[in-house]
């Protein structure tokens, strides 16, 4: 027997001091046999979209809500990969966070400590077919072998790679060799997988450059290449600019990037800018059984309230990676709200002369920026709301 559940936003614990808030949900339930034939429940938690893990009531009645169930702790060996192939083979407990893990692969490539922070955990997949799928990022309270157990239907590996969406970060990673060559080959995954677009000039260099093994020159002009630094989605539809349409979205540098297939087969390229984003919530639709026993995959909505042509209306993204997109959101505005903190902060150092102008700019910015925490998804700022002043960070 099989059942849909609750599903719930749940705290989970965050390293800086603050609360994240993570979507759970337990969409289906199984009926099955004891060994002396009993009968009990098995309740299959997911989180954010993806099998988290399968549980008794008994456990389940047990939450410990600071990190997850408490698992018997075992030493384990577990992969983490970089985006060239290799893996980094690391001995761990069983019970080990994805923040511990992330802090002993660090350590064992040698990246500075103070540049952890410009790097996550990902649950990745490799197609047959030569493309390659974020799947998701790895929450820090999450236990990566754990999870990756649950999802070994799903062919998932861990991956290593830059957690930022300004590509203008690549600077502040240049000193530290480790982080070099993670953004290295980063870059050229992308080339290869065609997650970015080269012109037919750039390319030249970029193999010239990397038959001349000149890595700081290659992430020089990979700055200028379309898309850069983004991270690419899965094929999936939207109802923009009507309903039906199939997309190839791109996410990253302030924009949600898109090449939209309309079902009369034209294709339309569009560019849906983060400070025109009012709001967005990702919502789950159901749970679909896979077959052959591979569990079940959650659809997923994201929609997002959009400032198109000086009116609002929702745009909807179906995809299973829609927590993954919500992820990148955060973090586009989580990044300008650094920027905009460290601009009044040379503010105090600036002229006279030049205050005034520089203020008159930033106005003008943050009166087009229409972001809201969601707490107030719904609601309708002012016209004279300084977003971006009232929002922190632990509000994202």
């Amino acid at each position: 027997m099989r059942r849909p559940l609750a599903c719930a936003w749940g705290p989970a614990r965050r390293s800086a001091g603050g609360t994240m808030k993570m979507h759970f949900s337990i969409p289906v339930s199984e009926q099955l046999l004891e060994k002396f034939g009993g009968r009990y429940v098995v309740y299959s938690v997911y989180l954010e979209g993806f099998l988290f893990c399968k549980v008794r009531y008994s456990q389940l009645h047990h939450w410990n809500d600071q990190d997850t169930f408490q698992i018997q702790t075992q030493r384990a060996s577990l992969d983490v990969y970089l985006a060239d192939g290799r893996n980094v083979r690391l001995d761990i407990q069983t019970s080990d966070t994805a923040e511990r893990v992330l802090e002993v692969v660090s350590y064992k490539m040698g990246l500075s400590r103070e540049l952890i922070g410009y790097f996550s955990l990902f649950f990745i997949q490799d197609h047959s077919n030569g493309d390659l799928s974020v799947v998701k990022k790895v929450a820090e309270f999450e236990l990566p072998y754990v999870s990756l157990q649950s999802m070994k239907e799903s062919d998932c590996k861990i991956g290593i790679r830059k957690w930022y969406m300004d590509p203008s970060l690549d600077k502040m990673l240049m000193d530290c060799g480790a982080s070099v060559n993670l953004l290295y080959m980063q870059a050229l995954q992308e080339i290869e997988k065609n997650w970015v677009k080269p012109t037919d000039g750039q390319m030249q260099k970029l193999e010239s450059l990397q038959k001349a093994a000149n890595k700081m020159k290659v992430l020089e002009l990979v700055q200028e290449v379309q898309h850069y630094g983004y991270i690419q989605l899965d094929p999936c539809t939207c109802d923009y600019p009507e309903v039906g349409c199939s997309a190839a979205v791109h996410v990253g540098n302030n924009e949600i990037s898109c090449c939209i297939k309309l079902p009369s087969n034209q294709t339309k390229e569009v560019s849906f800018r983060i400070n025109r984003v009012r709001c967005w919530q990702v919502t789950f639709l159901g749970a679909i059984t896979q077959p052959k026993d591979q569990g079940h995959e959650q659809t997923l909505e994201l929609r997002f309230e959009y400032n198109d042509s000086d009116s609002w209306r929702w745009i909807v993204f179906y995809t299973k990676q829609a927590f993954l997109l919500s992820s990148c959101l955060k973090k586009i505005i989580s990044e300008q709200l650094m920027k905009t903190t460290k601009g009044d902060k040379e503010m105090i150092e600036m002229p006279e002369s030049l205050k005034s102008k520089k203020s008159s700019i930033q106005q003008s910015q943050i009166a087009h920026s229409g972001f809201i925490p969601r707490k107030r998804i719904l609601a309708r700022p002012n016209k004279e709301d300084g977003v971006f002043e009232k929002i922190r960070e632990e509000d994202l």
